[in-house]
């Protein structure tokens, strides 16, 4: 049987924690700046959990995390 291949695309954007649960980071900090809210700033830039509905195919895309 061959090694599966990591989606490359999946392997730079998610993170798995040590407990094993699938880290993103967050959205809506790339432009316009200006029109946020430095806490709502500092809240965009740390890093979030993948919801429970989008693991299964996140694990799927990277199958040696």
């Amino acid at each position: 049987m061959p090694k599966t291949k990591t989606k490359r695309g999946a392997a730079k954007r998610f993170k798995f924690t040590a407990s094993g649960k699938v880290k993103r980071s967050r959205a809506y900090l790339r432009h316009i700046l200006t029109s946020k809210t430095r806490k709502q700033k500092r809240r965009l830039g740390k890093p979030a959990i993948v919801a429970a509905a989008d693991e299964k195919s996140v694990r799927r895309m990277l199958p040696y995390g």
